[in-house]
């Protein structure tokens, strides 16, 4: 270059050099001098184009590519690379035009391959990434990119074997890549393995600080594990890096949650929601609303029928084969839960399906969740079929259901974690019903019923649900509890009444601690215990106290209890005289709990289903007036019957023989109602089909 300046090869041979060598700006002037010099060399165009891309200047890497292309159309390297610029760009469909063009031209490209699966992932396009990374694959086997590629669209498929294979192949081949331990620390997340995944995220951290997927699983797994304040700092560190990341906003909205604190939640999700209207946060935001004050029926149905309308315009609704239509026969019923666990859904769920009349009806389980115990176990030993979907991905286990010819599909979890509802929206069984777990409504118009009963979805609302509401004695039931022994009435030893909330904290508001703090300063000297298994988070202890403080509750007065085994849970209510139902988000199992230790419940009627689940329940057992309508009618319940000790007493011994004779807590009756609802919705499809010629 010193003798000949203007020497072409030299100039761009030297711009290659000091990029290789990590020189950028200097390789950038270098190759921009020597496309000055020839206009017409597409090579040089697209070297320059790949400084500019590792310099982030995208739109001039763009630029230079499509001069390249211009120069010489089918040159793959600049088909590829402007594919992977236009990624970054956040244009995955026009990258694949432009993989699709270089594969084309080098079916062999395991590069293009690859990154037209990274642009397929970006486009939720699971099956379809995973097909074009084992295509890399085929041509080079130890393609890293493709492994860890194939690693998250297995992850996403729930094709969690695959995953764990691929991403222990990428770590053979790079064995401190944070990226690849931060996938791996998803895996083991989506496997229920918290402390494999927060090694994984730690270790992923420990190589590169500020990655973005090992700080969001950090804040994930320690929201898990009962640690708040790792969680929000993961988040706060998320957003110092990207102040616009919807994920880290919807993070830290679940840590305020934890907190009991819904609205500043709410608020953070709409701030996530404002820079990604993604189906998954308007999901988290339904289940959010359940648990705030102000939001009534017409709000909570409102946002579920968006998120149906938006899921029902994605996923088409499968064509069912024509079946028997005998309204007598034995009917098909499929329940898909991710609650088959020691969960509480499941306590509600497991006296139902072991008193079905399995000659009348074939039960199947859909298992959603890895995670497995005696209660599982007990699950499985009912079901006539037993199928473990965790594995399976949404289309394929459509594809099972409908396999299965399922007459009546049932679905547990609502909006809830681990839910499938997009399976659901899909239709692959002919009636389709969603209760227990979460019978809030679901907003798809493809879920024909939703079981509950008068108090908890009152006929004013009815109007407002995608459902048809079918009423049940009460919406949920529990087993009999026999093995906690009855307890005197703490205040007769004590001298002093113990109120008891045995709930999650992100169910107590502020309006409810509020309302309880009247009732303990008219009830002198009264205490109240609060359990629950995140009150051994000492960040959560700590604001809770600090919160009933600042509603004039005396700090010596709150007794915090964390976790312990259910034996010892149900064994505390033998501390507890009164249990205060929390709202707007009302107790559910842990208010039959409650009863069954003789421990009556006050519970207070609100203006949406979750707040109304205490009354429903308190009310099937026969206790209607301990049901208030307002805030001042529940303080007054609760100093009324502080103030009868020969009540509580007489009512602590009678509790559980008067909920074995009712409807709603003699299990074997209450499932015998739900079937003949079951029967009645089959009879009804079969006289609909008729009527449409639709027959075998």
């Amino acid at each position: 270059m010193q003798a000949v300046p203007d020497h072409f090869d030299a100039t761009h041979l030297l711009g290659l050099s000091v990029q290789q060598g990590g020189r950028l700006e200097e390789a950038q002037q270098l190759l921009e001098r020597a496309v000055a010099i020839d206009p017409r060399s597409h090579e040089a165009y697209n070297n320059l184009a790949a400084v500019h891309f590792v310099l982030q200047k995208f739109e001039a890497a763009r630029t230079c590519q499509e001069k390249a292309i211009a120069l010489k159309p089918n040159f793959p390297p600049a088909l590829t690379g402007l594919g992977n610029t236009l990624l970054h760009m956040n244009l995955p469909e026009q990258a694949i035009e432009l993989y699709d063009r270089a594969i084309r031209l080098k079916p062999d490209h395991a590069d293009a391959l690859c990154n037209r699966g990274m642009a397929e992932l970006a486009l939720g396009q699971f099956d379809r990434a995973r097909q074009s990374f084992d295509r890399a694959l085929l041509f080079q086997p130890r393609h890293a990119e493709a492994l860890v590629g194939k690693g998250v669209a297995s992850i996403e498929l729930k094709h969690y074997d695959e995953a764990e294979a691929a991403l222990a192949a990428a770590l053979a081949i790079r064995p401190g890549s944070a990226k690849i331990l931060a996938q791996r620390g998803r895996l083991n997340l989506a496997l229920s393995r918290p402390e494999q995944a927060a090694a994984d995220f730690d270790a992923a951290l420990a190589l590169s600080p500020k990655l973005e997927v090992a700080l969001r699983g950090k804040a994930e797994v320690s929201l898990g594990m009962g640690n708040t304040a790792q969680a929000i700092l993961a988040c706060k560190t998320l957003l110092e890096e990207n102040p616009r990341s919807a994920i880290a906003l919807a993070l830290l909205s679940a840590c305020f949650a934890n907190q009991g604190e819904i609205a500043t939640a709410i608020e953070h999700l709409d701030a996530a929601l404002a820079i990604s209207p993604d189906l998954d946060l308007i999901a988290r935001k339904i289940h959010f609303l359940d648990f705030l004050s102000d939001a009534d029926f017409a709000v909570q149905q409102a946002a579920r029928k968006y998120w149906g309308e938006t899921i029902g315009a994605r996923v088409p609704q499968r064509t069912l084969a024509p079946r028997q239509l005998d309204p007598d026969r034995r009917i098909v019923i499929g329940y898909v839960a991710a609650e088959f666990w020691y969960h509480s859904a499941a306590f509600g769920l497991v006296p139902v399906l072991r008193n079905h009349d399995h000659a009348k009806f074939e039960i199947v389980c859909y298992s959603c969740s890895p995670l497995r115990d005696e209660m599982t176990a007990q699950f499985k030993s009912i079901a006539d079929v037993w199928v473990d979907a965790w594995q399976l991905s949404d289309d394929e286990l459509a594809d099972r259901i409908q396999a299965d010819k399922v007459d009546i599909l049932i679905d547990v979890s609502g909006h809830s974690t681990g839910n499938r509802l997009p399976v659901f929206a899909r239709k692959p069984a002919p009636i389709q019903v969603t209760g227990f777990g979460h019978a809030t409504g679901t907003g798809l118009q493809a879920m024909d019923y939703v079981l509950a009963d008068p108090i908890f979805i009152p006929e004013s609302a009815r109007h407002l649900l995608a459902e048809k509401v079918h009423d049940l004695p009460c919406l949920i039931t529990t087993d009999p509890i026999l093995d906690v022994p009855p307890s005197e009435l703490p205040m007769l030893r004590n001298g002093y009444v113990t109120f008891g909330v045995f709930n999650r904290i992100s169910k107590i508001s502020d309006e409810a601690i509020r309302v309880w703090s009247k009732a303990m300063r008219e009830v002198t000297g009264s205490k109240i215990i609060i359990k629950h298994t995140l009150l051994d988070d000492p960040l959560l202890r700590d604001r809770l106290i600090a919160r009933c403080v600042a509603e004039g509750i005396a700090e010596e007065n709150v007794i915090c209890m964390g976790s312990t085994p259910r034996h010892e849970h149900l064994l505390a209510f033998a501390d507890v005289d009164i249990s205060l139902d929390p709202f707007p988000q009302n107790g559910g199992v842990s208010t039959w709990e409650s009863l069954y230790a003789g421990v009556p419940v006050v519970a207070k009627l609100g203006n949406g289903a979750s707040s109304r689940a205490g009354a429903s329940i308190v009310t099937a057992v026969g206790l209607n007036d301990w049901v208030a309508e307002d805030d001042e009618g529940y303080a007054a319940i609760a100093c009324k019957y502080a103030a009868q000790p020969a009540h509580l007493a007489k009512l602590r011994a009678e509790l559980p023989a008067q909920i074995a004779a009712s409807r709603a807590g003699n299990v074997e009756i209450y499932t015998r109602e739900l079937e003949a609802g079951y029967r009645q919705f089959w009879s009804d499809y079969c006289a609909a089909a008729s009527e449409r010629g639709d027959v075998a």
